[in-house]
């Protein structure tokens, strides 16, 4: 199997995100405010995505995986993204 190079900026969508990591998309939003998924980033008004890095991050060891602190105002409304 040819090995995939992906930039780690490069954005993801919540449907990549949920395929990539096996986990339901109402399963990672609780774990975004839980503080043990990465938190999307803002794309626009009604869109938000994950970057790839942070993405990998977490898959290196889900079990164990914390976020970052960030503030309340940062974090997207659930049904936002579209993606």
């Amino acid at each position: 199997m040819a090995e995939i190079s992906r930039h780690a900026l490069a954005i993801l969508r919540c449907k990549q995100v949920a395929r990539e990591v096996g986990l339901s998309r109402s399963t990672i939003y609780q774990r975004i405010k839980d503080g043990t998924f990465p938190a999307p980033i803002r794309l626009g008004e009604r869109a938000v995505g994950w970057r790839t890095g942070d993405i990998d991050r977490f898959l290196l060891d889900p079990r164990s995986y914390r976020a970052s602190v960030q503030t309340k105002s940062d974090e997207p409304e659930p049904g936002h993204d579209r993606g």
